[in-house]
């Protein structure tokens, strides 16, 4: 690398221009994907987040449907619809 700088320093003016326009350009390049990058593990680490909400939601309806709890009563402390509610109850205390 240092190579490259020392031989690039000793051309004209605008070789010079040139290669620092080329240079800048690859690094803006390479700034996109680090930046892309990071939002996708971003994305990843919110979807894993409600994934894991969610899951949580489910072992606390399943619980309570196993206490004799009305799917109501399930859905005003889980926040689930009464149709994911219904479906947990067909499934039975199997997934807890």
């Amino acid at each position: 690398m240092a190579s490259e700088v020392l031989i690039n320093v000793s051309k004209d003016e605008k070789e010079r221009a040139y290669l620092m326009s080329k240079l800048k350009y690859e690094l803006d390049i390479q700034s996109s994907f680090v930046e892309a990058r990071r939002e996708g593990i971003r994305e990843g680490i919110a979807e894993g987040r409600q994934e894991g909400i969610l899951e949580s939601q489910e072992k606390i309806a399943r619980n309570a449907l196993a206490e004799g709890a009305s799917i109501e009563f399930v859905q005003k402390i889980t926040g689930l619809t009464a149709g994911e509610i219904e479906k947990l109850a067909e499934t039975g205390n199997s997934n807890c």
